[in-house]
């Protein structure tokens, strides 16, 4: 196999000091997303559009373009983007507060449009950036900043299922969650983010993961309890799977 990080360079900068906090999901997501750039020889024709939030560091530790966009928008801009430079490679990260939040109405008129776009959706089942408030994925019950009682699935509804929302739509091609809870788990959750972009690369629709992961911070938890949290109750609601694969068939066509 072809070397693609010697003729292309290497994607993740390992030179720069993180600025997420000790044991955050976010940057095994964001390794797992620079690897399957630098696999696919697309580092140069890559834009990384990110939110706000923690997702909106990724973009530093990676040798890419970006752009930062407004709280929520990141699909929009990316719609935008592709639009112009429809050779690139465009690709969303943000968190579940970004994407499903105030986000939430961009995000599935982006995936309804069917457009070769890629989203990266981490999910904490928190606001950690700006404290550990509830987002539109807090678990029933789940204690939070703004949930001291737990989240009340009477009165704060339950927790959102993206992907579920996205599976009839005819322009989503490839779709996904994966959880980084285990080493098994994110070899796993490797392979389906490198589907993503070859979904795109090959032109077929828009592509879309969700990646289950720990916020020791903003859940108040040791970094231990919060990687099994995320292997127990966020998995057993939020089942990994992929839910759409129309990659391959498109090789047999």
């Amino acid at each position: 196999m072809e070397n693609l990080s010697a003729k292309y360079g290497k994607t993740l900068n390992l030179d720069k000091l993180t600025s997420y906090c000790p044991g955050c999901g976010h940057g095994i997501v964001t390794r797992l997303v620079a690897e399957a750039i630098e696999n696919l020889g697309i580092m140069k024709r890559t834009i990384a559009i990110v939110g706000i939030g923690c997702g909106g560091f990724s973009h530093h530790y990676m040798d890419i373009d970006a752009i930062e966009a407004t709280h929520g928008r990141a699909p929009s801009f990316a719609i935008g983007y592709k639009l112009c430079r429809p050779g690139n490679i465009v690709y969303t990260y943000a968190g579940d507060g970004d994407t499903c939040a105030i986000g939430l109405g961009d995000l599935l008129h982006a995936a309804n449009k069917g457009m070769p776009i890629t989203t990266i959706m981490v999910n904490n089942t928190v606001f950690g950036m700006t404290g550990g408030q509830m987002s539109p994925t807090t678990l029933a019950g789940q204690v939070t900043s703004t949930t001291v009682n737990g989240r009340d699935t009477s009165t704060q509804g339950y927790p959102l299922l993206v992907p579920e929302m996205m599976q009839f739509m005819p322009g989503v091609k490839y779709l996904a969650r994966e959880t980084v809870a285990s080493p098994q788990a994110i070899r796993k959750a490797k392979k389906s983010i490198q589907k993503a972009f070859e979904c795109q690369v090959k032109g077929l629709g828009y592509s879309f993961v969700e990646v289950l992961v720990p916020c020791p911070t903003g859940l108040k938890m040791s970094i231990k309890d919060s990687y099994a949290r995320c292997g127990k109750e966020m998995t057993d609601y939020f089942k990994p799977q992929v839910f759409k694969d129309e990659t391959e068939q498109a090789d047999v066509a």
